[in-house]
């Protein structure tokens, strides 16, 4: 899976980094999982941190295997991604550093539903089902907060897909580029550039609709000026923040 694996009780990003990535300054300790945590709670959690350096198109993880380890994206791009049993593969998602997946651990025994595939070399920071079970059984604590902060986080989505679903196609696919541009995209004179291929089957399954709505709602935005497209770039406006 990697081609370095180091568990030090005290960061090491940096050092395992070296300069090959711009790392994100976020840590276990800023993610809403772990949010509210004791000091002494979360500096168990840091101590079991376990780095993994991925090269470019390698597999963090595939869909089927066990899903049993967490990440925090550090350094890099991933994409997840899903294959049904007919063959067809969609696009679920992008990473960026600053973001986390494999939530699934914190469930029964279960595999991983998607592939995580690096775009980019990337850098990986979490731990395992096995050493965060360890960590609820001595730290009661730890379990009891998370329980309470993924409690917050489902209504909070809630709410959000509630407002998400109400808007029309063309709503609903320029929060979405909107959000890849900020996220994902480079500077651009006219906005942020998203330099990765979205294809209109990706962004159907992205905002709810079919690929020949999304077709029509991308001519609408480019129309009305909301996004522009340079060679196959696709490039997205942004307000002043």
């Amino acid at each position: 899976m990697s081609d370095v694996l180091l568990m030090k009780s005290e960061c090491q990003c940096e050092t395992l980094a070296g300069d090959t990535f711009e790392l994100s300054p976020v840590c276990f300790g800023n993610l809403w999982l772990f949010q509210h945590l004791k000091p002494d709670d979360l500096q168990a959690v840091l101590q079991s941190a376990i780095r993994r350096k991925m090269i470019k198109g390698s597999l963090l993880f595939r869909q089927g295997e066990p899903a049993d380890e967490i990440f925090l994206i550090k350094g890099g791009r991933l994409k997840l991604s899903k294959v049904f049993e007919d063959g067809r593969e969609i696009t679920l998602d992008y990473l960026k550093p600053g973001d986390f997946v494999g939530e699934a651990l914190l469930s029964t025994s279960t595999d991983y539903p998607f592939s995580a595939l690096c775009l980019e070399d990337s850098l990986t920071c979490g731990f395992s089902r096995k050493l965060f079970e360890q960590l609820v059984l001595t730290r009661p604590h730890i379990g009891l907060q998370i329980i309470c902060n993924m409690s917050e986080r489902i209504t909070a989505l809630t709410d959000r897909l509630g407002g998400f679903a109400a808007g029309s196609i063309e709503e609903r696919l320029h929060k979405v580029l909107t959000d890849l541009a900020r996220e994902h995209g480079i500077e651009h004179p006219r906005g942020r550039a998203i330099q990765f291929y979205l294809s209109h089957e990706d962004l159907g399954f992205l905002v709810g609709a079919h690929r020949v709505s999304v077709t029509r709602a991308l001519k609408e935005l480019k129309q009305t000026g909301k996004i522009f497209t340079d060679g196959r770039n696709l490039i997205v406006p942004l307000p002043a923040e």
